[in-house]
């Protein structure tokens, strides 16, 4: 493979500091001239080489404003006017979220919309709404077109990268079908599911098709090492993919950035969930999401024929169900900085970039903070405001609050005798209303932002599952 200086020294810099319920066959037959819904493919030209889909899990537009507020104030502005990178992108739209058993749904059923064209129940992956929960037989009865499969039919390069699991339900939704997201190993497949046919999500993705895999999730692909397999304690199954790929498999930052760049490469780097950025260490050996992006551009754009990435921030819904705000916001901005990376990287005439979130989260940003107020401190009033804004910056207990909170979650006042001076900064854990042990996602519409071919599509109020045509339209498939 050939690349440019240019190129080479870009992919240098990029990467310093700055399941499953399978079936042995399916029936979508992406290499017989036949869309997923059995009509002819069209027959014009495909409009995209490239598409890569950013999701931001659990970035609904609060998250993105405040965001937007915390980078700018990381450079020593007011916050309030700086733009994101994908903020600069001209096609927008709405896209409603919802599964279709559940008003506020969950990753496995946006992110199946996504990559399936089709919404189903919460909790599943890659099978249809007439699927039972954790029924491996009902799973196997009604699978569903994944875009990966259909990627690699069509003879595209594949990529997949995430701040959480490869397992988890996110990336998942690329190359998998599983009665149950929690199926991730072997070990989580109930007693009387095993053994029906079902595959668990590790498994699917060693013998699935695909190019580039980054993420967390050690544990689920082996034995004893890190005991998420209960089959054999011996198990290592990226082992196992390195046979029969040839590719190299890596796990840390230094063996990713040496794997020979003309073969597959496998990338864990966590036993779960990969390390987030507000916790991260200057020595870490873990590369960063933007790192990860680089290397998976570097590798899949040497493909004739182009091709499909998915990337996933995972860790701003974690940091949000943790209920601290700060590390939402800190996820959100290396998101944004590879976003950034792909946009300065790639042709916007060949390469589609879209950018959205799974589902938003209970988040708010509420009182009247004067302009350029710490996004992640108490509330404090302009001064010409006038008295009432002024006396809402106390609540009726007489202290303050800070300006980002959540409607429910592990830092819940509810039921207490008095409430506590709330936290602030990056570590903080923001006070919401009612307890629960994690605080939960929301319901309303989040954002989708398009740039390239076809990004005029990204446009109104849209179903989520509308996302996968505009990328299968993209493409020329349709």
């Amino acid at each position: 493979m050939i690349r440019s200086p240019k190129f080479a020294a870009l992919l240098a810099s990029a990467v310093l500091p700055l399941s499953a319920c399978a079936t042995t066959t399916n029936n979508y037959n992406y290499s017989d001239g036949l869309s997923a819904a059995g009509e002819p493919d069209a027959q014009t030209p495909a409009k995209a080489k490239n598409v890569i889909l950013f999701i931001g899990d659990g970035m609904g537009i609060s998250t993105i404003t405040a965001a937007r507020i915390y980078a700018g104030q990381k450079r020593g502005q007011t916050g309030e006017e700086y733009v994101l990178p994908f903020e600069a992108f001209e096609n927008v739209a709405l896209v409603k979220t919802y599964n279709t058993n559940a008003q506020v749904p969950d990753s496995a059923g946006t992110a199946t919309a996504m990559h399936s064209g089709k919404k189903t129940r919460i909790g599943v992956l890659g099978i249809g709404p007439d699927a039972v929960r954790g029924d491996c037989a009902s799973a196997l009865a009604n699978p569903l077109p994944l875009l990966g499969e259909e990627v690699k039919a069509k003879g595209l390069a594949l990529g997949i990268v995430s701040t959480a699991r490869l397992t988890h339900a996110t990336p998942a939704s690329v190359y998998a079908r599983s009665a149950d997201r929690n199926w991730e190993a072997d070990a989580a497949i109930p007693e009387d599911q095993q053994g029906l046919g079902c595959d668990d999500i590790a498994s699917q993705l060693i013998s699935a098709e695909w190019d580039v895999a980054l993420g967390g999730g050690l544990a689920a692909f082996f034995g004893s090492e890190f005991g998420g397999r209960r089959a054999d304690e011996s198990a290592n199954l990226p082992a196992n993919w390195a046979a029969r790929t040839g590719g190299s498999f890596v796990r840390d930052a230094a063996e990713l950035a040496a794997a020979p760049m003309d073969k597959p490469v496998l990338g864990i780097f966590s036993p779960s969930h990969m390390t987030y950025m507000a916790q991260r260490e200057e020595t870490s050996a873990e590369p960063t999401l933007t790192d990860m992006t680089a290397q998976a551009m570097g590798r899949l754009q040497s493909d004739p024929d182009g091709y499909y990435l998915m990337v996933e921030s995972g860790r701003i819904d974690h940091g949000h169900h943790a209920g601290r705000a700060g590390w939402a916001l800190e996820e959100t901005v290396e998101f944004a900085r590879a976003i950034q990376y792909a946009i300065d990287n790639t042709d916007p005439e060949e390469t589609l970039i879209l950018v959205t979130a799974d589902h938003s989260h209970v988040f708010t940003i509420a009182g009247y903070p004067r302009r350029g107020n710490d996004i992640l401190g108490l509330v404090v009033p302009p001064a010409e405001g006038g008295e009432e804004v002024a006396e809402a910056a106390t609540a009726e207990d007489g202290k303050p609050y800070t300006t980002l909170g959540y409607g429910n979650g592990p830092g819940s006042i509810a039921n207490m005798a008095e409430r506590p001076m709330p936290e602030t900064g990056v570590n903080a854990q923001q006070q919401s209303a009612i307890p629960t042990g994690s605080e939960t996602h929301a319901g309303e519409d989040v954002a989708l932002y398009a740039q390239g071919p076809g990004a005029g599509e990204a446009r109104g109020v849209m179903e989520q599952n509308k996302v996968y045509d505009i990328i299968r339209k993209a493409f020329g498939w349709e």
